[in-house]
């Protein structure tokens, strides 16, 4: 899977130019944590929220009102460009998913902006990492039931396993091995497309597996 698959591509920029105000208020207006900043169609830097928050001063329960109002106008007069992130981490296109989520745990970043030829075609944020990825992996929010095997993920059993699956005429949705830590084998998640398993879930068991079910009515 690639960032094309997963990106957004309705991605909300701004001029370097426009002022700290405007972009405020835009971020409020989409409930944003970040906005590329791209000028005559290129990516030119980033502002994000945090950023956003140290240049705006916080509204005074009492005290000096007038100064308070300096303060906005003078935001008003002041170019995202002044406080802009330059360092930006930029994805492309045709990078895989899982390279671009080590990226941008190395990178400690919560986003990545994708750019071909320095335009911005999109933009992944962990958000998408989670919900698009990981849910599908697990089989969050889908139809039929799941199945984990503890030790089912290696050769010869997880030959018996789909060799079972597929007799039931139970058809595999996703399907995920993973290893627990202190474990020697590793261990099988399949989702498939009916909650009629129980027949196939008895197979398995007097082959000697152990088969966590959960139902997707079950949650």
């Amino acid at each position: 899977m690639y960032l094309r698959d997963i990106m957004t591509t309705d991605v909300v920029t701004i001029s370097s130019k426009a002022n700290i105000i405007k972009a405020k208020r835009l971020m409020d207006a989409h409930k944003l944590k970040r906005i590329p900043v791209v000028d005559k169609g290129k990516l030119v830097g980033i502002i994000t929220r945090r950023s956003l928050q140290k240049a705006v001063p916080p509204t005074p329960n009492s005290g000096d009102l007038l100064e308070f109002s300096y303060s906005i106008a003078s935001l008003y007069r002041t170019p995202v460009s002044q406080i802009m992130r330059r360092d930006m981490v930029t994805a492309t296109p045709d990078m895989t998913v899982e390279e671009a989520a080590a990226l941008a745990q190395a990178k400690k970043v919560g986003a990545l902006v994708v750019v071909d030829d320095s335009q911005v075609v999109g933009i992944v944020t962990t958000k998408d990492f989670f919900y698009k990825i990981l849910n599908k992996v697990l089989g969050v929010g889908e139809p039929g039931a799941r199945l984990e095997i503890p030790g089912g993920g290696e050769g010869k059993p997880l030959e018996a396993i789909i060799s079972c699956l597929n007799k039931a005429g139970l058809n595999i949705t996703s399907l995920h091995i993973y290893k627990r830590p202190g474990r020697a084998k590793k261990n099988i998640i399949i989702q498939v497309d009916s909650e009629d398993v129980d027949q196939c879930v008895t197979e398995l068991k007097n082959m000697g597996y152990e088969v966590k079910l959960r139902r997707a009515n079950s949650g």
